[in-house]
């Protein structure tokens, strides 16, 4: 497991770049005492591995901005690609309260050579726009959300897709969450699409952390969603991560079809393919424990496969080898 003693860990991301593997991740002070204020103290830490069980912690990626900036209040999460002409790209969310106090969300980038020093571009590349995506000025929830952005390149190689967290301006409260879709020919320029899923009263309040890949064969779409920001037909799973099987890494996405892929006690899942064997994996937080305090801290790898037409995790790797 990676965590750190004196500070809290949670939302993460991989990069492989074919020797080590990179951990990104969302890292605030415990001198906070309240782990509920750490969202507004994240930085955006780095790590990494041979083995995806042992991590050595190097230099941060970013900070967040100075004042005035898109990205002044904190960093959150993000993904990284590599682009043909060999640049690193790290997509991540900036958050601000210029607008009123209130907590905006929009999608910035930055690059690198190496994986370690990096760049930020200036200025917010996305962010939240009507008609099909809900702003700050409805009212209907606690921030303007629009984080969390997944890229990766068109199978057809058609440029680049960018899914993020977002919310439909219209639904049920607890199932307006969507997945926002962009779309963008050299990572730098982007296109705003319509979302690649519908509200839904069996739906999501919000789908945090998208991550779409072909596990053995089949697409499929992973998203966190607490029971407190989903819809009542939800809530008796008490799960934290959620897949949803797809025809296409392109979507649509179904929402009815989600199934729960951990409980509550474990958040943000991330898949990543093992190099050497091709064996894929799940990892999460550690949301919280049997007390229901937030743990933090990323988990050991979990293989996953396909049971019955679901995705199931297994024990972790670590777990196992002992």
């Amino acid at each position: 497991m990676f965590d750190l003693p004196d500070s809290w860990v949670w939302d993460y991301w991989f990069a492989d770049d074919g020797d080590r593997y990179h951990l990104f991740f969302l890292y605030a002070s415990r001198a906070l005492h309240d782990p509920e204020a750490r969202h507004y103290r994240a930085s955006i830490g780095h790590a990494v591995s041979t083995d995806l069980v042992e991590w050595e912690r190097i230099a941060d990626a970013l900070v967040r901005g100075e004042a005035g900036e898109f990205d002044d209040l904190a960093t959150w999460t993000g993904s990284t690609v590599r682009h043909p002409d060999g640049t690193w790209f790290l997509f991540y969310t900036g958050s601000t309260r210029a607008e009123g106090g209130k907590n905006v969300q929009r999608i910035g980038y930055a690059t690198s050579t190496d994986l370690v020093t990096w760049q930020k571009a200036p200025g917010a590349v996305l962010e939240a726009a009507a008609p099909w995506y809900e702003t700050l000025d409805s009212g209907d929830w606690h921030d303007e959300a629009f984080r969390d952005p997944w890229v990766f390149a068109d199978p057809e190689g058609d440029g680049w897709h960018m899914y993020v967290t977002a919310r439909a301006p219209e639904g049920p409260v607890n199932g307006r969450g969507v997945i926002a879709h962009a779309w963008s020919a050299d990572l730098r320029e982007w296109e705003l699409r319509e979302p690649v899923s519908v509200p839904s009263e069996n739906g999501f309040g919000q789908l945090e952390v998208t991550q779409v890949e072909v596990v053995d064969g089949r697409p499929v779409l992973l998203f966190s969603c607490l029971a407190d920001h989903s819809m009542p037909s939800r809530r008796a799973a008490r799960a934290g991560t959620w897949a949803i099987p797809a025809e296409s890494v392109l979507g649509p996405f179904d929402v009815d079809r989600a199934e729960p892929l951990t409980g509550q006690d474990l958040y943000v899942g991330r898949l990543l393919r093992r190099r050497d064997d091709g064996q894929w994996l799940l990892f999460a937080f550690r949301n919280v424990g049997p007390d229901g305090a937030f743990l933090g801290g990323v988990t050991d790898p979990m293989p996953v496969s396909w049971v019955d037409g679901r995705l199931v995790a297994e024990a972790p790797v670590a777990a196992t080898a002992s």
